[in-house]
Order: structure tokens, then sequence, then C-alpha cells
């Protein structure tokens, strides 16, 4: 019966940690990233991790994406646990399941947009589904400049191309780290704007580290770390809860 329980519930989870411990160094040099820490992301949900420098939230995204791996504790896309992969399978999962927005754009300066957006699926020998990449295309609102190069593109543009090259594989799960970290205060809203609409319309689950309040504002949901664990969480935020939120925490 309970595993039964246990097999329904994840299929509305994106991803989950449970019981998450992330130990750099040794001794008394030890520095506990993430302490005990679980947490849940439910498939279409925009999720933001906020919390102060050090809080364990760029380490927390890196496990949960399989960039890094836990001291202790399990980590699972879907319900496959990313611990009892090997490398290749590990490889395969991050490729088919995962997509990733970083600050930098990440971009191949000699490709064309377009090819840039199809650049994880030509790696992997697919072709593109063309009625999603369409649709990916008209989302990110790039239509006109698919031919262009990445120095062609404005900085907010090369981000969206970014965030739908991530797309565009259809993955389970997209991670983005300070996406708009590097952008200017319009370009940041348009890429943010993006996210959110990927998230409404295109059904996409994004997980998202920001120190921003604006940004995180976007999200359907804060998840605030401190020390290592999860010390709250806001739902339908906005930038005055998220920041009546981070005072509250002393962020």
């Amino acid at each position: 019966m309970t595993a039964m329980a246990d097999t329904v519930s994840a299929t509305g989870l994106a991803a989950r940690v449970e019981n998450a411990q992330k130990i750099y160094g040794e001794g008394d040099a030890a520095v506990h990233a993430l302490a005990g820490l679980s947490v849940k992301f439910e498939r279409g949900r925009f999720t933001a991790i906020m919390g102060p420098s050090g809080s364990g939230k760029s380490t927390l995204l890196h496990c949960v994406a399989g960039l890094d791996e836990l001291t202790t504790g399990s980590v699972f896309i879907g319900d496959v646990e990313l611990g009892t992969l090997n490398d290749r399978q590990l490889t395969l999962l991050r490729r088919e399941k995962v997509g990733f927005i970083f600050q930098a754009f990440n971009l191949i300066p000699t490709l064309s947009a377009a090819e840039n957006i199809t650049l994880p699926l030509d790696i992997a020998s697919e072709d593109p589904d063309q009625a999603w990449f369409q649709q990916v295309v008209d989302t990110v609102g790039l239509g006109d400049r698919l031919s262009h190069l990445p120095t062609e593109l404005s900085g907010g543009q090369q981000q969206r191309v970014a965030a739908a090259r991530a797309l565009v594989s259809r993955p389970e799960i997209i991670f983005a780290d300070e996406p708009s970290g590097n952008l200017d205060s319009t370009s940041a809203g348009e890429l943010l704007e993006f996210m959110e609409q990927a998230v409404k319309d295109l059904g996409q689950t994004i997980v998202m580290v920001t120190h921003d309040p604006v940004a995180a504002s976007y999200a359907d949901r804060i998840v605030f770390l401190a020390d290592g664990q999860v010390v709250g969480e806001l739902h339908d935020p906005t930038q005055d809860s998220v920041l009546d939120m981070m005072k509250q925490l002393g962020a």
C-alpha cells in the first residue's frame, strides 16, 4: 500500500531530493553545504531557490542536475535515482531529460541561432520535432532572427536562444543558475517572461537559482535556503512578498 502511494505521488514530481548532505573538505575544515535537506519539485511548475551567499542554493542545483554528487542522501529525476547510475547512464539522462540555462550563454559563435537551438539534438543524431521546434521558436519570439549569428543578437536574444536550446529536446526539467544575472533589466525581463511562458504555455518544469527578488517573483514558488537547509517557502510570490520573506529570514 505504501509503495503504491509512493509511486503515485512520485508521478507528479519532476525531481526530488531526500536527506541530502554535501560536505566539502574533512575534519575541522569540513563545510556542510547541504545539511540533510529534502525538497520536491513538481512537474509543470516554476520554482526559484533563494538564500544568502553560502546557503547551498547552487550546490543544491548542481546536485539535482547531476553535475555534482551528494555525500549522502538521494536525488531523483522523475523516478530515477541518480546515485544508481554509472557515468554513461548519467550522461545519457542529462542529455535526454535535463536542460540547462546558465549565466554564460555558451552559444557556438559560428552557428546560427537555429543551429544553436538544435545543437543538443544534432549531437544526439536526432531530428527535431518541427512542430515543437516552431512552438518553442514562437514562444521565444525570435522567429525573424533564426539565421543570425550570436554576434548579431543582443544579450537578451542570445540568452533566449540558450533557453530555447534547453527546451527543444523536451527535457523533464530545466535548471537555470542565475540566468538573468549578466543581462540588463530589459533583457532580463524578456528572458524571465519567456521562462514563465514556457511553464504556463508549454508545460515545462523550471528550477532557477537567483538572488534577485524581481527574478524570483516570476516563479510559482520560492524555496528559501539557509545553512544548507530549507527554512521557508513562498507560493505565488510578488516582489514585495519576496522582500518581506527575505527580511524575516535575515537574508
